[in-house]
């Protein structure tokens, strides 16, 4: 008897001609401006917003807004794609071009009317304007639920009273998409997204977060003192804004992972190069089974990541829903970037310790990985979640 079966949805892995440009320019445009100046941006903690305008040249800062808006109207795996070069190069920038594309743009362009996205979508996708996007708050962090900014309607206004943190490009960035409460504290249906300039009566930048990695990747605070913001700032209707939110988050953990692929083959590929150069006992170190085992275990992990992340891309390209999937790969791919850039440390030795070679920068910048955008924890309730239902 023969059993009939669905045949399986294919997805083809073969890089596209988009895909391969991107890579490479990615490679040339890292090897001329990022490589010969990351290490100092690292150890001084600077934020080269100089690089972003260039990046929102060559149509990076925009890779998911269509044409029409301004930006290079491509899809998630040249997104994906995109994100993966910068960060095996250096994950600061990775996460910095990461948030701007799916965290503030991404916001205007799925949620915004036709006005805001006409007034703001050009200005983001070349860089004119960095982007920020404000959920966290100092006692709510995945407890969004129960956050204290709120935003009191008062007459044609709203006046926002508050704080943000851990908010990529907090202090730098030119506009923000921010999630205030605006009914109920845990009503999820109490929350309003705002588009609020920089320039913005009431609106200043706190603290600057000093971290152990990502540190050429702004992170800061967002304070609100009776910051008044026009009701034609509002995205979509008041109490929208945490369900939109949520939307946002499933695009931008793919975000995340494939940051984390990124690190991960970075890791790997330094780790690769160095096992074959560096030589003991008359051979190179790879010959070793103890390092020449790590390695394979590293190859696999990377290659899982990759199948999750694509997979993922693809779902989300086709219009379909992704919230397992972007949290599966998340998840996978954030652990494994860890995992490989701790096993990079210790295939370069003593050397993976210094600063000299690239192995300790790929294990700090790692860790943010398993934590941004929900943690390794919260990614797993969201599976859970799924499976059980």
């Amino acid at each position: 008897m023969e059993l009939m079966t669905e045949p399986a949805q294919q997805i083809n892995f073969d890089h596209s001609e988009n895909q391969k440009m991107i890579a490479q320019m990615i490679r040339d445009f890292g090897a001329k401006e990022i490589k010969p100046k990351m290490m100092e941006w690292d150890e001084s903690q600077h934020f080269p917003i100089e690089l972003f305008k260039k990046l929102g040249g060559l149509g990076l800062m925009g890779v998911l807004v269509p044409e029409e808006y301004g930006g290079s109207g491509f899809g998630y795996h040249e997104y994906v794609t995109a994100i993966l070069e910068l960060a095996k190069i250096d994950g600061s920038i990775g996460l910095s071009m990461a948030a701007h594309n799916s965290l503030c743009t991404g916001h205007i362009l799925q949620f915004a009317n036709e006005e805001q996205k006409r007034k703001y979508l050009p200005k983001l996708a070349t860089c004119e304007w960095l982007g920020a996007w404000g959920l966290t708050e100092p006692n709510t962090g995945s407890d969004a639920g129960n956050m204290r900014t709120v935003a009191v309607k008062q007459g044609e206004y709203y006046v926002l009273n508050g704080a943000k943190n851990f908010i990529t490009h907090g202090k730098s960035g030119d506009v923000a998409v921010v999630i205030a409460r605006t009914g109920k504290v845990g009503d999820s249906h109490g929350m309003s997204a705002f588009i609020i300039e920089r320039d913005t009566p009431g609106l200043t930048a706190g603290r600057k977060e000093n971290k152990l990695g990502m540190r050429a990747s702004e992170t800061a605070e967002m304070i609100f003192s009776d910051c008044r913001v026009h009701e034609s700032q509002l995205i979509g209707k008041e109490g929208d804004g945490f369900v939109q939110s949520l939307k946002v988050l499933d695009g931008g953990r793919i975000s995340i992972a494939a940051l984390s692929l990124g690190i991960a083959e970075g890791a790997f590929e330094a780790a690769l190069h160095y096992s074959k150069e560096r030589h003991q006992f008359n051979q190179p170190i790879s010959s070793f089974q103890g390092i020449s085992f790590k390695l394979a275990e590293m190859a696999t992990k990377v290659e899982a990541a990759k199948l999750l992340t694509f997979r993922a891309a693809d779902l989300k390209s086709k219009g379909l829903s992704v919230n397992r999937e972007s949290a599966m790969a998340k998840l996978y791919a954030s652990e494994v970037a860890v995992e490989i850039a701790n096993d990079g440390v210790q295939i370069f030795g003593g050397y993976g310790y210094t600063k000299d070679f690239p192995a300790e920068k790929y294990y700090r910048d790692a860790k943010l990985c398993t934590i941004g955008e929900g943690t390794s924890e919260i990614q797993k309730l969201v599976i859970s979640r799924s499976i059980l239902k």
